[in-house]
This record gives C-alpha cells, structure tokens and sequence, in this order.
C-alpha cells in the first residue's frame, strides 16, 4: 500500500482508501445507484472537451483565488456536505475542516454529521457551510437555523434530491449499516482485513449522528433509530413555497444543493436562493440524469449572473475544475475526491487531496497560458466531435476515476 506521499493522484489515494476500509464503508463512498451509469458520466463528461492552450503569455505568477458566497477563498474548489464522517476515519469531520482551513477554501457540514455543527465551528475561523433538509419537523428545521446563526456559519445549503433514497446496490451487496456491524461471514472478513479502522472504532466507538442525537429520547432506540429517525422526517410535500420561506428564515448566502435543470435554477433565483450546487448526489439518487458539467452552459444561459453555480460530481483533476470553469460555473465542491483521502490517512490524507487538485490546478493553468483563474472562459475550450477520441473511452480502472 502507497504512503500518501505515494499517492500521486485522486485514484491513488481511492486504492489506498479501498485497502484500508472495511468493503461496507469503502463502497458506501465509491458506490452508485441502480448501474451507476450517472457515477460513472460525472468524471467521463469532462472528456468531451479539450482545452485550448494560449502560449507566450506571462504566467510568472498564477492566482487561484476566488471569491465565492461572498467569501475570499484560495482556491475555486471547497469540500462538498458528506455524511456520516465517522466511518471513514475516526479524525472524521474536524480532519476535513481543518485541512480545508489550512488551504483557504471553505468546508460545508452535513446535517447527518458525526459531528456537532458547534464543535466544527469552533475548530476553526475559515468559512463554512452547513447542508440542511426541509423536514416535516419545521421546528427542527428552525432550530438548525438558529444553531448555524448562533455559531457563525456562513452560508446555508439546501438539499432538495433525497425525497427518498436511491436504489445503493452496493450498500445491500455488502451489508451496510449505521452504526457497523457484521452481517455475513464475507462482511466479517473485510473487517478483519482492516485492522487499523477497527481498532481505532474500538478506541472511539461513537458513530452518532452529532445533530440530531439530543432527539433520541423520541426513539427509544440506539444510532440506528437516529438514521431511521431521520429518514422518517424527509417531507416529499416540500415545493418552492417552503424553499422561499427557508431563505428568509436564514437571510444570508443561500445554496441550493441538487439542481440540473435549467428552469430549476430561474425558480432558485426567483425565490432569493444565491447560489446552485449543480449535482446528481454523485450518482447515488437517479440513475441516468445528467452530470452536473453538462448543466452548467444551459443554467448560466438561463440565471446570467444572477446565480452562483458550482459544479459539485466527479472532479478528479485539477484540469475538471479549469473546464468547470470555463464553461461558466463559479466554482466547483469535491465530495469523494477528500473522503478518499480521509480514509487513507484522516487530516493527512485530505490535505495530500486538496495539495494534489491545487498542483495540478496551478500547473494546469500555467501550461493554458492563463495566470488568474477569472480570465478562463469558454474560449478555452474545444468540444470534441463523435468521431473524436475520448479519453473517458478508456476501461474503467484507468486513470482517477472513482
């Protein structure tokens, strides 16, 4: 098994994370759902373009700065919501945050953490975002207002593609579950191969979902009782009527996670929203939909610069955030392209992910001709014809792909 510093791209820290994780945890963060075709067109949709380098230009110096929801960050990337953190390495949410504050980008926190939202806040000053469902509890959903208000949050991120869950094969395959537990002999073994995550889980067996654990009293059960809680408060009834009444209750930087139509982001516009994480949940809702690189051009056509749009699904290379870019998103999140490397090595592992897409990032546009990251547009880049070759054509454990 590589060291970190062996690992010299996001499909190397991917291995390194497989080697190390029990198979239930490891295809929880690899896995798709029905036969994973969107998973796989998230990273493939970059190969459908080149890029158009410009030569002879001074690139002495290249900035990666952008400012996003209003904040400075150092570079056009941040760490997307994930869930349930605590499966993957025991440093769990307060790793990523703190190795997102050392590069200067934001962190967003998931509603099902396995961390509080005040204990992430106080981990660090850098900026951050918290993900939140409309529940069937609206007082629920008040109290995470008040709590991020309370503790300095930035913005507010609304997921709106998990009415109900995506059909996860890979999770029934394996015998996922929250907290772990064995559930086959084949499930026991991938435990027993994993000898460092199981003895840190001996050492900190706490997998509660941080946010909501003060409502277990209702349940009369344990941390699966939480996850089911939770899932039973998921409202299907939610429209915009309630996304606009959610806006006002936050009243600052207002994201809204889940989006890929371009008549959905003229409604985020039309109901305060300020920004749209243009995603697929990685995959892992609807089979079949489209990657959130190919949203991009029909949302800026349809929002101009009224929206904020990130592309969050299937960066892998810093050369995927430059097309982003180019094509018109103001930004893009990574969700498994840091979750590899918190599970290859906690904090260690996600600062050798974001060292590796700001590398490759800063050379890639040093080699574009481009010296500031504002100047990328759609000049830039060269669509590829169907006769042409796409590298995303190649087998599938090629590459980075995850």
């Amino acid at each position: 098994m590589p060291s970190l510093k062996g690992c010299y791209n996001i499909g190397d820290l991917r291995r390194r994370a497989k080697a190390r994780l029990p198979a239930p945890m490891f295809h929880y963060i690899d896995g798709g759902s029905d036969d994973e075709w969107t998973l796989r067109r998230n990273t493939n949709a970059f190969d459908d373009c080149e890029l158009m380098p410009n030569y002879l230009r001074d690139i002495s110096q290249v900035k990666l700065g952008k400012t996003v929801m209003g904040r400075e960050l150092a570079l056009p990337f941040f760490l997307s919501p994930t869930g349930m953190s605590r499966l993957f390495h025991h440093e769990k949410e307060l790793g990523a945050c703190r190795a997102a504050d050392k590069f200067g980008t934001l962190y967003s926190l998931s509603t099902l953490s396995t961390t509080s939202l005040e204990d992430v806040a106080a981990a660090t000053a850098g900026p951050k975002m918290f993900q939140i469902y409309i529940l069937k509890d609206r007082l629920l959903t008040r109290e995470f207002v008040q709590r991020c208000k309370s503790s300095g949050y930035h913005a507010l991120c609304l997921t709106v593609d998990t009415m109900v869950a995506g059909n996860r094969e890979r999770d029934l395959v394996n015998g996922m579950t929250m907290p772990p537990r064995i559930t086959s002999i084949s499930n026991f073994f991938s435990y027993a191969r994993s000898v460092h995550w199981w003895l840190n889980m001996l050492r900190d067996p706490d997998f509660r979902l941080a946010n909501v654990a003060h409502r277990v009293d209702a349940l009369g059960g344990g941390a699966m009782g939480l996850i089911d809680y939770v899932n039973s408060q998921f409202d299907r009834s939610v429209t915009w009527d309630d996304v606009a009444w959610l806006v006002e209750q936050w009243d600052g930087p207002f994201l809204i996670k889940g989006l890929q139509s371009a008549q959905d982001a003229r409604r985020a516009m039309d109901v305060g929203a300020t920004g749209v994480m243009i995603s697929n949940h990685g995959g892992r809702q609807l089979d079949s939909t489209p990657a959130p690189f190919d949203c991009v051009e029909d949302m800026r056509n349809a929002v101009g610069d009224g929206l904020e749009l990130i592309v969050d699904g299937g960066i892998r290379r810093g050369t995927h955030i430059i097309k982003a870019l180019c094509r018109g998103a103001d930004a893009c999140s990574v969700g498994r392209a840091y979750l590899y490397g918190l599970a290859a090595g906690g904090q260690a592992g996600v600062e050798r992910a974001l060292e590796l897409l700001r590398s490759e990032l800063e050379r890639g546009l040093a080699l574009l001709g481009v010296a500031d990251v504002s100047e990328l547009g759609p000049g830039h880049l060269r669509e590829l014809c169907s006769g042409d070759f796409k590298a995303g054509n190649q087998a599938p454990d090629q590459g980075a792909r995850g």
